[in-house]
């Protein structure tokens, strides 16, 4: 494995409702690589959402720790998460979350707004990112002018423009139809090969999985033991 850059080490997740505990993940060890692209896969209420959250530092273990680039993220203060997070995850969501009074550029542009950037900085940030994903001749337009495959692109260059360490992506393809779901996937895989990002991805699709280098499988909280690779296991479903 290359470089590992996310140490997830005998993570157990408890959410608590008055005095009910409620179990979610137990005792998980997972390791991924500098540069991997990681599908999570597992039905529903399997905890791969948690896991997800919990590795872009949105969540904290009960118990365990988790390591990113040699930071212990579990140990820090809400306060310095946040500041972490902003620096170094860039979220793609099922829906977009796309704010629709605003353009593309100005959508793209407000993870950048809270940094020491310049105006000029900013926007040079924005273009390059809305470029990346196709979409500089698009740069004026509001979400209810693009498809949903174009919004899309805009919430991918949104989590691109302050070059995050990791990407973490939820059913990205989820609300996008085949064509417009396989165009997303083709740029997750160029932004992990050519721009060598880390994606960490949770589907429930097999033909998403398969654009992946390893696929991981949660089921009751628990991570099995995959071996088999993401295109190996989508063969197999069809």
């Amino acid at each position: 494995m290359a470089q590992a850059l996310i140490s997830i080490e005998h993570v157990s997740k408890v959410y608590r409702r008055d005095s009910l505990q409620i179990p979610v993940l137990e005792d998980i060890d997972l390791q991924i690589g500098k540069g991997e692209f990681v599908a999570l896969m597992g039905p529903s209420g399997s905890g791969k959402t948690t896991l997800l959250n919990l590795s872009a530092g949105i969540d904290t273990p009960t118990k365990g720790r988790i390591v990113i680039d040699g930071r212990d993220i579990s140990s820090m203060r809400e306060s310095e998460l946040a500041r972490w997070r902003a620096g170094h995850i860039g979220f793609i969501f099922q829906l977009y979350n796309l704010v629709p009074v605003l353009t593309a550029f100005e959508n793209v542009e407000l993870p950048l707004l809270l940094t020491k950037l310049s105006r000029k900085e900013r926007h040079e940030h924005v273009r390059t990112a809305l470029s990346i994903v196709g979409l500089a001749d698009r740069m004026d337009h509001y979400p209810r002018q693009l498809s949903g495959g174009q919004e899309q692109r805009v919430a991918i260059a949104r989590a691109i423009v302050a070059d995050p360490l990791i990407l973490v992506a939820d059913e990205p393809t989820g609300d996008l139809d085949a064509k417009s779901a396989e165009e997303i996937l083709d740029l997750l895989n160029r932004l992990n090969k050519e721009f060598h990002k880390t994606i960490v991805m949770v589907t429930h699709d097999p033909r998403a999985a398969a654009h992946a280098h390893r696929l991981l499988h949660l089921d009751k909280g628990v991570l099995s033991s995959e071996t088999r690779s993401a295109a190996e296991r989508a063969r197999e479903s069809r």
